[in-house]
């Protein structure tokens, strides 16, 4: 027995879809009915995974939430932090736990735009909004990007130079060829992106807790900043509002509703309930981590700058900066020490978060179709900055000219590398689609996808015919 349906399909002038659903056998068998073939993802997969205990399926969605997490963790928050605490002790520590629970909850809502549609935020913003609207939001989400990679880049400079006492231009350089180099990861899957991504972080929180163990703040005042909100002292409310922007980070939305992407999540409503229960859970432990390192960083600048300081000291710590915050732990670890310790985990800051924002930029970047524009201003601002800081460093050192030679002959050819990475990532389009609607299963269908069958083997759906679109059905 067979059934012909007529479906009007929403668009310019109301095309009719003409769709078939063959019924065959006992009409009264518990069985669904067959569904004609549709696109190759709508198969029911019965994937190992969903015969896996509950931690193993968590921990194939790990990963997202550290990336994520980073945006919460790099040079500027970290600057921050260690301002607020040199200024306020512990009494701000409860700004940082009201905005990572606020994050927690903006970044669940982004994952779970992504599993529930199929698309990132990039190609719902494009397909939903009006024309001013989108580039409203590019130019937002943009500017946003640039402001959180500045501090992320010269904070690695910072650490290159602190480690390896190389001029601060030179880190930029390093950071900018390292960061395009580890991007590179993510052609052997984004799973190596977000294990290098995890080390970087637990790299950082095993710095920033021996920092703190070493420190030793008092337990009760640090619990009592987190929970009591007090706003006592010049300049209380201005480190407070700074402290809250600086864990605002709407380029973060766009990254996350995008990795969520990378996971294999089955299209039924149990499948998708789950596989958000499991972000939720993973975005949670990552920034409950990140929510660790901060009040580790507030931590550690409120009990030294409270302490007995030369007048030398107690000036570095009115005015704290990534380049200079070394001299916190001097006193107890000494000056060597204490500066690898710290570069090594701005470092990790600073790497880690500059990876995360350029992937968040790729994305964000799909907003629009004219990214090459975007691409021209920022090999042009690169090359000024790079070839005049470099030709005015050649000029005015001290080194022998043949030397100087040497070393033009070798930076040179690096920033050409560097000049035609940036034009490929400008150029290249992507091959791999990234979304296919799919075909939205009946109530009968889901219902007997929900309770899963092994003998439904048929692919779910109804082919879509365009030559018989507009064919009307006889009355």
């Amino acid at each position: 027995m067979a059934r012909v349906e007529r479906e009007v399909r929403p668009g310019r002038g109301g095309s009719n879809r003409i769709a078939s659903l063959n019924v065959e056998g006992d009409m009264n068998s518990d069985g669904p009915p067959s569904l004609a073939p549709s696109k190759h993802f709508d198969h029911v997969d019965e994937t190992p995974t969903s015969q896996q205990p509950g931690w193993r399926k968590l921990l194939s969605f790990v990963g997202p939430g550290f990336l994520v997490s980073l945006a919460y963790l790099d040079p500027g928050n970290l600057e921050t932090d260690l301002q607020a605490g040199a200024d306020h002790r512990y009494e701000l520590l409860w700004v940082i736990l009201i905005g990572l629970i606020f994050a927690l909850i903006i970044q669940s809502l982004a994952a779970n735009l992504g599993v529930s549609t199929g698309k990132h935020l990039s190609e719902l913003c494009k397909a939903e909004y009006p024309v001013i609207v989108k580039y409203c939001l590019w130019l937002l989400a943009e500017v946003a990007v640039i402001a959180a990679d500045i501090p992320e880049v010269i904070g690695t400079a910072f650490a290159l130079n602190i480690l390896f006492h190389i001029p601060v231009w030179v880190g930029v350089l390093l950071t900018g060829l390292s960061t395009l180099l580890l991007l590179g990861l993510q052609r052997y899957g984004v799973r190596k992106l977000e294990l290098l991504i995890a080390i970087l972080v637990f790299v950082m929180a095993a710095c920033f807790f021996g920092e703190m163990a070493y420190v030793k703040p008092p337990a009760k005042e640090v619990i009592k900043g987190m929970f009591i909100p007090r706003l006592k002292g010049q300049g209380a409310t201005g480190d407070a509002i700074a402290l809250l922007g600086a864990l605002v980070m709407p380029h973060n939305l766009f990254l996350h509703s995008a990795l969520v992407l990378s996971r294999k999540v089955p299209k039924s409503v149990k499948g998708i309930n789950e596989a958000c229960k499991f972000f939720l859970i993973e975005s949670g432990f990552a920034l409950f981590v990140a929510l660790l390192i901060n009040i580790a960083v507030v931590s550690v600048s409120g009990t030294v700058c409270s302490g007995d300081l030369t007048p030398d000291q107690v000036a570095e710590c009115n005015d704290l900066t990534l380049n200079s915050a070394s001299f916190l732990l001097k006193n107890v670890l000494g000056r060597k020490s204490a500066s690898i310790i710290y570069a090594v985990a701005l470092l990790a800051s600073g790497q880690s978060s500059t990876i995360t924002g350029t992937y968040a930029g790729q994305y964000i970047m799909q907003i629009i179709v004219i990214s090459w524009i975007l691409g021209l201003g920022i090999i042009g601002i690169n090359i000024y900055y790079l070839v005049t800081g470099f030709v005015g460093w050649l000029i005015h050192n001290s080194l022998p000219k043949l030397a100087n030679v040497f070393i033009g002959i070798a930076v040179f050819p690096l920033m050409g590398i560097y000049m035609l990475s940036v034009i490929y990532l400008m150029v290249r389009t992507d091959k791999v689609v990234t979304f296919i609607e799919p075909t939205k299963l009946g109530p009968h269908a889901q219902d007997h996808l929900e309770r899963g069958a092994s003998h439904y083997d048929e692919p779910l759906g109804v082919p879509y015919r365009e030559d018989l679109a507009d064919i009307p059905l006889p009355e």
